[in-house]
């Protein structure tokens, strides 16, 4: 072959073997920076992609399931040493886009994604809160809804249900009622999701309003024959208030209290705040879900009045959310008490129950022995309970800007081993004999035999194990 022939087969390999990884490798990356632009799902998983390739040693994507339509919600892992639950290191969760058409939370989370990012080892803050949190950001719930929703639509449903047309923040189990519809994939995958980390705290993206909204979402039966809206807080009412006061009012307007929305024009809420029964019940909500079911705490925010607002307000929206977005994922340090329990050779126990006073809602350590207990600032008696373990209780002093660690040390109890006490009056004795007798009843208990004279003094008494005959290895004297 001549070498211009040569010149020719080395060209087209060129072409055709390295340019199309190299043209990826471009189109991959000119999605960042991330644009304010409402991104469709192929742009959004190459947003993913493009951030996981970037950032390799503090981020992760992976999938928790699918969608009805087969769709994979990816969820962005982003953290140092991500991969695996850290003992100590407090997992946290935001959810985007579980209504299709409210599209403002699955543009906030992508933007976030990436200022945590490229914040890490340049700003301090964000470099902290990476390396003593790992924060897991799902920007889509629901994208098979968002394919079926419209830009400029405000406030019709379009798109709010997912391909099934069940609304998935009515879909997850409740205490009091009854699915109207069967758990649907996306539920199915979040709920696992929860169950597989020990998240402490989490928010979920919506539109339609302004204000943060806090459980209980449903009420008891009994009292959905009232004609007026109930408050219906949880056993940890002020701890919720305070995590929803904490996004308030790192928000420019949201503390105010009035949306001043066109459909809901009258609305009002305090410190831009609401009870979610008190504003309106739902049965089958995602945050009554995660209190009821997990350790984790999580609040439900409205992110505007409009719910596919037009693409030119999304920068607008991100300088409003940003601290606010920051400032929430900082709780889990800010608040609360935190530690491990173990066992007297320093050994973690999974599965032990954290009690604060007589607050119904119980926290379980994680498989370190680790846990976190969200609570306000205060003094609380706070016991850890394990089954074989003696209680420890200790008085605990909570401040208000940073979590209090504190270790419980559980003691095994001894076992106990019942006893069974035999009368024997009933039996013939014969002086300077052994005894002996039958014993097959009492095959499971722990027989002690005693001897008693006619005084009612103890003469003798021994112990035997499950015996089928129990054999007094002494001579007995027996006293008329």
């Amino acid at each position: 072959m001549e070498a211009n022939q040569w010149h020719g087969v080395v060209f087209t390999i060129f072409v055709f073997y390295f340019l199309p990884l190299c043209t990826v490798k471009v189109q991959s990356e000119s999605v960042l920076p991330i644009k304010f632009v409402h991104h469709n799902n192929t742009e959004m998983d190459a947003i993913l992609d493009a951030l996981a390739s970037k950032f390799p040693n503090i981020t992760r994507l992976y999938s928790i399931g699918k969608t009805y339509q087969g769709k994979k919600l990816r969820v962005l892992e982003i953290t140092k040493n991500p991969g695996k639950h850290i003992a100590g290191k407090p997992e946290f969760k935001y959810i985007g886009n579980m209504h299709g058409n409210e599209v403002v939370g699955r543009e906030l989370l992508l933007l976030l994604a990436e200022h945590l990012c490229e914040g890490y080892g340049r700003l301090p803050g964000i470099t902290q809160m990476l390396d003593t949190t790992r924060i897991h950001v799902l920007p889509s719930m629901n994208p098979d809804g968002w394919d079926s929703a419209t830009e400029g639509d405000c406030t019709s449903v379009i798109g709010r249900f997912n391909s099934n047309g069940v609304d998935l923040n009515r879909n997850f189990p409740d205490p009091y009622d009854e699915r109207l519809n069967p758990l649907q994939p996306e539920t199915k995958a979040v709920m696992n999701w929860i169950k597989s980390e020990p998240f402490v705290l989490s928010a979920n993206l919506h539109g339609g309003t302004l204000v943060a909204n806090y459980p209980y979402d449903n009420i008891p039966p009994e009292l959905k024959m009232s004609t007026v809206r109930v408050y219906y807080g949880s056993p940890d009412d002020d701890v919720f208030v305070k995590m929803s006061k904490a996004y308030s009012y790192e928000h420019p307007t949201m503390h105010k209290g009035v949306p001043k929305c066109s459909i809901h024009h009258t609305e009002n809420f305090k410190d831009g705040i609401t009870n979610g029964a008190a504003w309106y019940p739902i049965s089958g909500g995602m945050q009554d879900y995660n209190y009821y079911f997990s350790n984790c705490f999580e609040i439900t925010l409205e992110l505007g009045c409009c719910k596919f607002p037009p693409a030119r307000y999304l920068r607008a929206y991100w300088y409003a959310n940003r601290r606010a977005l920051l400032t929430y994922i900082d709780l889990v340090h800010t608040m609360g008490i935190r530690g491990f329990v173990l066992d007297e050779d320093g050994n973690p126990i999974p599965g032990a129950k954290i009690i604060v006073g007589d607050r119904t809602k119980k926290i379980k350590t994680w498989k370190d022995g680790d846990f976190w207990r969200l609570v306000k600032e205060g003094t609380y008696v706070v016991k850890a309970r394990k089954h074989g373990y003696k209680n420890s209780r200790k008085i605990i002093k909570v401040y208000g800007n940073v979590s209090t660690f504190v270790n419980f040390t559980l003691v095994k109890k001894t076992k106990a081993i019942k006893t069974h006490d035999l009368d024997l009056s009933s039996v013939l004795y014969e002086a300077g004999k052994n005894l002996s007798f039958h014993a097959n009843k009492y095959k499971t208990k722990r027989l002690r035999l005693s001897v008693v004279d006619g005084a009612g003094h103890c003469v003798c008494s021994c112990f035997a194990l499950s015996l089928a005959m129990l054999v007094v290895p002494f001579v007995v004297n027996v006293y008329q």
